[in-house]
């Protein structure tokens, strides 16, 4: 298709208008450095928008108030830079020809927002769960990747019967081939399981980094064909510090079929976007990265929280007029705090 031979240039263009995201501040360094050496830390990235929901940009520590089980914290450090992106793209091979022609050709906007010190890895899933092969920086792997992914996503033309042409026209008998059936309509994929999945090879990932799951999907599932639930899988994205941001195939009118989605992206600190069409998902795309990478990160050790609670819920406020947002809360757990 035409779309894949302008891939390369694509590409090319896009790395090259990257390579400003290459360094890191001395600041963003330090931080990280302290995230690495404390291990009573919990690390929060927080995105601030206005009452137009257009991101804001700007902010100082002082603007921003932590309270952790309804108690306000002490910030101990502050960063308006992101931390460097370990990223995981899942895409859906489950997809109406329509949506899957659609998103196959939008994935590829993803590499021009990839900087030098982050990483991403590309899986897909259906039934099953496709794991890439490693997580990389390297851009040409990533490519490589990505293209894999376009190549499955995109599914087989729809089959349309074609009238068989003789030179004798016959009404009577059966036909000379037979049409193919298809059985039910139920979505043949366990999405909970992926996510799980995708959330285990996270988890293995440095926690100074910014963990993300970017699962681009038409948001139906078969919850028979998952082993995991609802709730455990949004556990567990919890206790990794783990956040979700969808880009949903469909209007927002179907948004019911995208509740577990939502629920995932707002507890996660992430966001959930819909898109209808090729375009407008390669914008979408655009505009959750760049969400990513417009996150505060405030650091804190909990004092004068709920000692015998297990989970401790989180709440950010940035000031009159300002929605900050970051995940509903953490686990009092050895994978939620960070690994030397």
């Amino acid at each position: 298709m035409a779309w894949k031979k302008t891939i390369s240039t694509f590409v090319i263009t896009n790395l090259v208008c990257c390579t400003g995201l290459s360094q890191e501040s001395k600041q963003t360094r330090e931080l990280r450095q302290k995230i690495r050496v404390e291990s009573n830390l919990v690390v929060l990235t927080v995105t601030v928008k206005d009452d137009r929901g257009r991101l804001v940009s700007g902010l100082l520590k002082d603007d921003f108030h932590v309270f952790d089980d309804e108690v306000e914290q002490s910030i101990l450090s502050f960063t308006d830079e992101s931390l460097p992106l370990s990223l995981l793209i899942l895409v859906d091979d489950d997809l109406k020809w329509k949506e899957g022609t659609q998103m196959a050709r939008s994935v590829r906007s993803i590499i021009g927002d990839i900087a030098d010190q982050d990483e991403a890895m590309v899986c897909r899933f259906d039934m099953l769960f496709y794991p890439g092969d490693e997580f990389t920086s390297a851009s040409m792997k990533f490519m490589a990747a990505l293209k894999s992914a376009q190549s499955a996503a995109q599914p087989s033309p729809p089959y349309i019967p074609q009238p068989l042409l003789t030179d004798r026209v016959s009404t009577t008998g059966p036909p000379s081939v037979s049409a193919p059936t298809y059985s039910g309509s139920r979505p043949s994929k366990a999405l909970e399981d992926a996510l799980y999945s995708s959330a285990q090879l996270l988890q293995q990932r440095p926690s100074d980094r910014r963990r993300i799951i970017l699962i681009l999907t038409d948001g139906l599932d078969e919850p028979k064909l998952n082993h995991h639930s609802h709730e455990a899988v949004r556990d567990f994205l919890l206790q990794n510090n783990i956040s979700v941001y969808a880009l949903a195939s469909g209007s927002v009118k179907s948004k019911r079929k995208f509740f577990n989605l939502t629920d995932y992206s707002s507890k996660t600190g992430g966001g959930i976007f819909y898109a209808t069409s090729t375009y407008t998902m390669e914008l979408t795309l655009t505009r959750i990265t760049e969400q990513a990478r417009h996150d505060y990160t405030l650091v804190y050790a909990p004092t004068g929280n709920n000692p015998s609670s297990k989970f401790h819920t989180l709440r950010v406020s940035a000031g009159p007029g300002y929605n900050a947002t970051t995940r509903s809360g953490y686990y009092t757990t050895s994978s939620d705090t960070p690994n030397p």
